[in-house]
């Protein structure tokens, strides 16, 4: 079986949009991970994903907890994060979600027919499947869709 997994923070959410992200991060304030706007059309990525699954396909999210942490922040973040994908993707059901300590390798969770959706130029290179950055979202999609 074959997932296709996304990154959340810069590739699906842009967390770095959020006004004063930063601050609100080091003071332990889950604020950006709420309020952080689509990077994608959502109605698009939703339908083709819902495609992609009835041919077969599972759908994730590998997404890192914020890097200066406390277990209760962790607990804050991981709300957070769980949602905005109900908010921005309210019919997707996503067949995995990891929501993992910064800088835990997303290269852990791979097989080599795995995809994978970051920004992180390192969490592609290390991938063991075939691995994009978010502004080839679409056309990658679009492909698997049609090579069925």
């Amino acid at each position: 079986m074959r997932t296709i997994f996304f990154d959340m923070d810069g590739t699906i959410a842009n967390l770095y949009g959020v006004e004063g992200w930063l601050p609100d991060l080091i003071a332990h304030n889950p604020r950006p991970y709420k309020k952080a706007e689509t990077m994608v059309n959502m109605v698009w990525l939703v339908r083709r994903l819902h495609i992609l699954q009835s041919l077969g396909y599972k759908v994730g999210i590998i997404s890192w907890l914020s890097k200066d942490s406390t277990a209760e922040y962790d607990e804050q973040v991981t709300n957070a994060k769980l949602q905005w994908l109900k908010r921005h993707l309210p019919s997707m059901n996503f067949d995995i979600i990891h929501i993992v300590p910064y800088g835990t390798p997303k290269s852990t969770f791979a097989t080599s027919k795995d995809i994978l959706f970051d920004d992180e130029l390192k969490n592609r290179l290390d991938w063991t499947g075939a691995a994009f950055s978010p502004n080839e979202i679409l056309t990658v999609l679009k492909e698997l869709a049609l090579m069925q």
